[in-house]
Formats: structure tokens, C-alpha cells, sequence
């Protein structure tokens, strides 16, 4: 039993696609089994097209069923489904897929399959970083001009494939998806864009839920859960103030766009600017989340803009004059390309 989870538009589905391709060629239509699960509208339907399924495979002898589910959780309560007919015994010799969109319906829902994954694995798709960028337009890293005139391209189309392929509609698309989950998971898009139009206003500086709530006229508890379903769906991460080695939760927090697509997407639905120095900050931000699992900003005498892992980093758009401690380095717009390539083979 595998998972596949990541925003909306990252390619999960031509992916299972081109699996379902490649397992038809090698194990033959009757094994393999697509369900799009979008269009389901209940457990209950659900569970007919597994019958369906698993009645098909009886019949015809598949000896091996690759069952691949896709959006598994727009279904609310498919793990029980799917768990009834795991605990049955009907896919003791099945391999199954399940993508979704959100961490909500899928990244939490293996605990509810203890001993029952076999060899299944975790996967996450997300937007191309900077390094993967490069080499998908066969750019050769050790060309500095070449790097530094990507990296801009980079910065206004971000890793997702349709802006990548300059598709008219790719800044719509990733907008009109995050509106679809806020559907989906029962909250307002009304409130959702009023709370990024005020998280917009103040990147990158640290910023309270409560400063927030105030400026769109909600509490700070439903800013949080509005927040953390940002979160839930790849669309922010959260950098914590780290003090004496901890992250410090209750303190004032960073909130960044996990690509540069998104960013522009909010900005653009929202009517806010771009802000060029918090676009970097959130650049190096991402590429040391998906690095180090976490990530920090410290303050004190003066701020460090990101702490995560080995590294602490000050982001100046010139050469500062102001000293900071050895261990900081300072990072130049222009020096980010290199950074980010190197950052990968970083251990």
C-alpha cells in the first residue's frame, strides 16, 4: 500500500497515468484497475466500484491486482473502505496507489494501516526545486550566466509544470485549486483570501496570529486553523523562532509560500505587490525545509532571517556593513543560485 500525496498540479495524476501505461504493457489490462476518485461521490459508491473490481479480478484469475486510487480523499471516510477489504483478504496479493492533495485526508491516514502496508512507501510530489529547475532544462550548473538567467525565469514561473511550460492558465490553475480544497474541507474562500491578503501585507516579517486577526476581524484561533490548512495543503510552511535550541510556537512566526507560483498566485488574487526581498527569503526558506525537514528565524540583538540545520542565513540585496557572528552567512541575491545547487548535495 503506497502513498502519494502533494498540492494539486504538481503531476501526481499524469503520473499514475504513465504507471497505469507501463503496467498495462507488462502485466496486461486485466490486472490493473484505475479509479478516479474525484468524481466518486460516497463510501457507499466506493465501495461498489471495489466489488466491481474485486469481483472482475475473481472472475478472470488476476493474480496480481494493481489498484490505483486517484484523489483517494475526496471520499470522506475512504480508509474504512479500503481497510475493510485490506482485513478481508481479497488484496493480500495487490498492490495499491492512493494519491491526494492534502495531509489532512492522507499523510496522517497510514496509522489507521498499522501492519497492514507491506513493503508500501511514502511519496511526496511537490513543485520542482531550484537544483531540479536546471537540470529539466539541461542547463549545465557550472555556467554561471546560464544558472543566474534561470534562476530569474525561476523565480516568476516557480516549479510547477504548467507555469514551467508557460500555460496560460498555470497562476489560475494553482489559485482555482487551493479555492477547490477550501471547498472541500468545509472553510470559506471569502476568509481565506481576506487572511493571505493580510499575511501578504507583513512577509517577511514575523508575524502573530493575533496581528492578523485583528486586521481581518476574526479570532486568532480560526487564523491558526486557517493557517495550518494552508499548510495542510503545500500552499505555506511556517518558520518558528528558535531560542535556546527551541522553537519557540507561541511567539511571533514567519509564514512563507512553499513556491514562487504561489506567492504570485496570492498576491495577484489578493491585489498585493510581490515583494522582491520576501520572494528570496521564501526561495531559501523552501529549499531548506525540503532539506532539513524544519525551519527557523532567530532573533535577538538582530535577526537572522533563516535557521535550519548547519545553516544560519542573512538575506541583503548588497553587501552589509553590519557584523554578524562568523556562523551567519550572509547571502547576496546573486550568490542564492549557487547556494540552492549546492544546498543539494549538502550533507
Amino acid at each position: 500500500m503506497n502513498f502519494v500525496y502533494g498540492p494539486r498540479q504538481t503531476g501526481k495524476t499524469t503520473g499514475l497515468k504513465l504507471l497505469v501505461r507501463e503496467l498495462l504493457r507488462r502485466a496486461g489490462p486485466d490486472s490493473v484497475a484505475y479509479l478516479d476518485l474525484d468524481i466518486v461521490l460516497s463510501p457507499a459508491e466506493l465501495k461498489r466500484a471495489f466489488e466491481y473490481v474485486v469481483g472482475r479480478e475473481a472472475r478472470r484469475g488476476v493474480k496480481r491486482l494493481y489498484l490505483l486510487l486517484d484523489e483517494v480523499t475526496s471520499v470522506r471516510g475512504w480508509w474504512r473502505v479500503l481497510k475493510y477489504y485490506v482485513d478481508t483478504g481479497v488484496l493480500d496479493r495487490a498492490v495499491v496507489v492512493a494519491t491526494g492533495s492534502s495531509t489532512v485526508g492522507l499523510l496522517k491516514t497510514p496509522e489507521r494501516f498499522p501492519g497492514r502496508r507491506g513493503l508500501g512507501r511514502d511519496v511526496v510530489v511537490l513543485p520542482l526545486d531550484f537544483p531540479a529547475y536546471v537540470e529539466v532544462h539541461g542547463v549545465d550548473p557550472r555556467e554561471p550566466a546560464a544558472v543566474a538567467q534561470l534562476f530569474e525565469e525561476y523565480l516568476e514561473t516557480g516549479g510547477f509544470p504548467k507555469a514551467i511550460n508557460r500555460h496560460p492558465d498555470a497562476v489560475d490553475a494553482v489559485r482555482d485549486a487551493a479555492v477547490s480544497e477550501t471547498y472541500r474541507h468545509g472553510r470559506s474562500p471569502q476568509l481565506l483570501k481576506d487572511i493571505l491578503g493580510a499575511v501578504l501585507e507583513k512577509i517577511p516579517s514575523p508575524m502573530s496570529y493575533h496581528a492578523v486577526a485583528q486586521e481581518v476581524g476574526v479570532s486568532h484561533n480560526t487564523v491558526r486553523e486557517y493557517v495550518e490548512f494552508l499548510a495542510d495543503i503545500y500552499a505555506v510552511g511556517v518558520a518558528h523562532l528558535i531560542s535556546g535550541g527551541k522553537p519557540q510556537t507561541r511567539r511571533e512566526k514567519k509564514i512563507f509560500f512553499r513556491d514562487p507560483l504561489l506567492y504570485r498566485a496570492a498576491a495577484l488574487w489578493t491585489s498585493r505587490r510581490v515583494d522582491e526581498a520576501a520572494l528570496l527569503e521564501q526561495v531559501v526558506q523552501e529549499h531548506l525545509l525540503r532539506k532539513y525537514g524544519e525551519v527557523y528565524y532567530y532573533r535577538n540583538k538582530t535577526e537572522i532571517d533563516v535557521v535550519a540545520g548547519p545553516y544560519k542565513i542573512e538575506m541583503k540585496s548588497a553587501r552589509s556593513r553590519r557584523g554578524y557572528p562568523r556562523d551567519v552567512a550572509v547571502l547576496r541575491r546573486e550568490e542564492i543560485p549557487k547556494f540552492l545547487l549546492q544546498l543539494r548535495g549538502a550533507s
